[in-house]
């Protein structure tokens, strides 16, 4: 939805990510988690890229996007269940990178 509401475009995969052990590597620390995913439509790369978004997580059974972030603006998301608790936790970085990105965008909006 977040990649639609910024004007990429999404396609359907012919069968879909569903379950809890679904690898995902982040592109920037080439760490893998294992994910819980329940999806059936991917975001086309080459259209995340003419909105100004970049690839952060790649899906690793098919390579498909798995998360992107704008490079300009502070937006992100990943295309799984970045469950904190309960589940699985390998993900729970996200929510630390999402508060340090809402802080430096508070930071430079109050200058």
């Amino acid at each position: 939805m977040l990649a639609l509401a910024l004007g990429a475009t999404t396609y359907k995969l012919k069968f879909g990510h569903r379950g809890a052990n679904q690898p995902v590597r982040d592109v920037d620390t080439g760490v893998v988690e294992i994910t819980s995913q329940n999806h059936g439509f991917c975001v086309d790369e080459d259209s995340l890229e003419a909105v100004g978004c970049m690839v952060t997580h790649r899906h690793l059974n098919d390579g498909t996007v798995a998360g992107f972030r704008h490079q300009s603006k502070p937006i992100m998301g990943v295309q799984y269940h970045p469950e904190a608790s309960p589940g699985p936790h390998d993900s729970a970085y996200l929510f630390e990178r999402f508060i340090e990105m809402m802080k430096t965008a508070k930071f430079a909006l109050s200058e």
